[in-house]
């Protein structure tokens, strides 16, 4: 028995020293997380929100709104529905893929960053074309968020160049990029009037949430592998540059949106991982774990945290819901007094109601819809 459980033992150790994975780790420093204290403090202003169950949809990833004021939003099932004037949910179309970040350009096309698919337009009478699905002749893996500027050029990310979507799945690429840490993501513009796509930013540790500055100067995009927000200059000799906006966040950025009086809105899907942080240094370690079961590694945490930006970095607003009843938030979209707020697998979208959204107000959160 003891020489039985003993090769077994040998096995084992093979098997976590060894076998192949897809991840080829690669060394760095996380900074040290400083957790909810600070600008980060915790509450439960979220714990509240109202529900707009889906009626058995999954993941309302993120959200647009037409020009009559209709909130749309993506799902995991390719669908893309939105809530009519009453407050129903209709169907509209479905891309074939998994659509993420989705914005209206201003002819009334929404356009969309489909993880399968890469750069789509949906015309208003729901016709899908592809923009982009590759650039320099290699493919777009995981088309992840969305913005366009008032002259109609395209910003998205590719948020991995390696671990494609629809291969792996969008929640598992993401970890398995995230825990390569191998700046596999890129930000590419993408001008319809030559159809010509060109990468602004590559070396991203998983490129994720595009905005547009409110001046249009920038766009700010998240890195999600490495806790930060940067921005990167859009016009003259400064055009390329990326710097930080805010940095060591207390978890991993999601979407980002611009709000009105000059903020954006930023989504946190998770907060940090104790055992990935502590094994940044450490690629073997990383690379061990990743041999683990599914379940004994990192994973997203339900926990509810939206934040609000300036352009300086400083933090305006910071909603929570430590406990999770709408958990794994991904970003939110103001839309007049309300706050819609969306998930990465919840089965409902989230609004607040009745919020004073003006910076330096006290922001109440009114669960009576």
């Amino acid at each position: 028995m003891k020489k039985v459980l003993a090769g077994v033992g040998v096995v084992l150790v093979a098997y976590l020293a060894v076998w192949p994975v897809a991840i080829d780790p690669v060394a760095w420093n996380a900074p040290d997380d400083q957790g909810y204290t600070g600008p980060f403090s915790q509450n439960q202003q979220l714990s509240q929100i109202n529900r707009i169950e889906l009626n058995g949809d999954i993941g309302p990833e993120d959200l647009a709104v037409d020009q009559k004021g209709r909130v749309y939003f993506s799902l995991l099932s390719g669908d893309i529905k939105f809530l009519d004037e009453t407050g129903q949910i209709k169907d509209w179309v479905n891309t074939g893929g998994r659509p993420l970040g989705i914005e209206f350009d201003q002819q009334g096309n929404l356009l969309v960053a489909d993880a399968f698919k890469g750069l789509l337009s949906v015309s208003p009478e729901g016709k899908v074309t592809t923009l982009v699905d590759s650039i320099d002749g290699e493919a777009i893996k995981y088309a992840d968020d969305v913005d366009v500027a008032a002259n109609g050029n395209i910003y998205f990310s590719d948020a991995s160049s390696k671990f494609h979507a629809q291969v792996h799945g969008t929640y598992e690429a993401s970890l398995l990029d995230i825990n390569e840490h191998g700046g596999h993501g890129r930000i590419i513009e993408y001008n319809p009037k030559t159809k010509v796509a060109t990468v602004l930013a590559r070396d991203i540790n998983f490129a994720n949430g595009v905005a547009l500055s409110h001046d249009e100067q920038y766009v700010l995009f998240n890195e999600t592998g490495t806790y930060r927000v940067l921005r990167l200059a859009l016009m003259g000799e400064r055009r390329g540059t990326v710097e930080v906006v805010i940095d060591n966040l207390p978890g991993f950025p999601d979407n980002i949106a611009r709000g009105n009086h000059g903020v954006y809105w930023l989504g946190l899907v998770s907060p940090r991982s104790k055992p990935l942080d502590m094994m940044s240094n450490s690629p073997g370690l990383r690379k061990m774990t990743q041999r683990l079961p599914a379940f004994m590694r990192p994973q997203a945490q339900n926990f509810g945290h939206i934040v609000a930006i300036n352009d300086a970095g400083e933090v305006v607003f910071n909603l929570q819901d430590p406990l999770g009843m709408y958990g794994q938030t991904t970003g939110a979209f103001e839309v007049g007094d309300k706050l819609y707020v969306s998930s990465l697998h919840e089965t409902a979208l989230g609004v607040t109601q009745n919020i004073n959204l003006k910076p330096g107000k006290t922001l109440n959160v009114n669960q009576d819809r």
